[in-house]
């Protein structure tokens, strides 16, 4: 796995994303299929970031110390933060537990859900910004997720 950050053109939001490898992020990108979670521009590109350069091989990795009684102040608003966004991935978590993966069919699905030729359910899959962007304007309910999701095909 590779973890990159990514931003997107139109208002330059800034975000992180995992791959199995720097072809499947090329591949997904060209595709249309990385979308930020923010704005929903699917015109993205790799942000700037610090390189994670491992040490030789006949040395150990070196790990930042600190004395025990050298530790920063905790800062409250990120403690929240961090709070607020474990609670959203347990709602996320809790609402995908309950919803079927249709992968790159959900445009079809909710399509056909919408016409009255399958049940409803909840289904989660995946949709380039214009094909979400369409379902909206034709007036089929759908929204994205708000934390990033690994479909149960990409888990490893």
């Amino acid at each position: 796995m590779i973890v990159f950050d990514l931003k997107c053109h139109s208002l330059g939001h800034v975000f992180e994303a995992w791959f199995g490898s720097s072809s499947a992020y090329e591949d997904q990108r060209n595709r249309k299929l990385i979308a930020c979670p923010i704005c929903g521009d699917s015109d993205v590109t790799k942000a700037l970031m610090a390189p994670n350069i491992g040490a030789k091989g006949n040395k150990g990795a070196l790990m930042p110390v600190a004395k025990p009684d050298a530790s920063p102040p905790a800062d409250p608003q990120v403690a929240e933060a961090k709070a607020l966004i474990e609670k959203l991935a347990k709602l996320q978590s809790k609402m995908l537990e309950k919803s079927q993966w249709v992968g790159r069919s959900f445009d079809s699905q909710a399509r056909a859900m919408d016409a009255g030729d399958v049940p409803h359910q909840s289904i989660h899959g995946e949709v380039t910004a214009q094909e979400a962007k369409a379902l909206i304007e034709d007036g089929i309910g759908v929204l994205p997720l708000p934390l990033p999701y690994i479909p149960p095909d990409k888990r490893n």
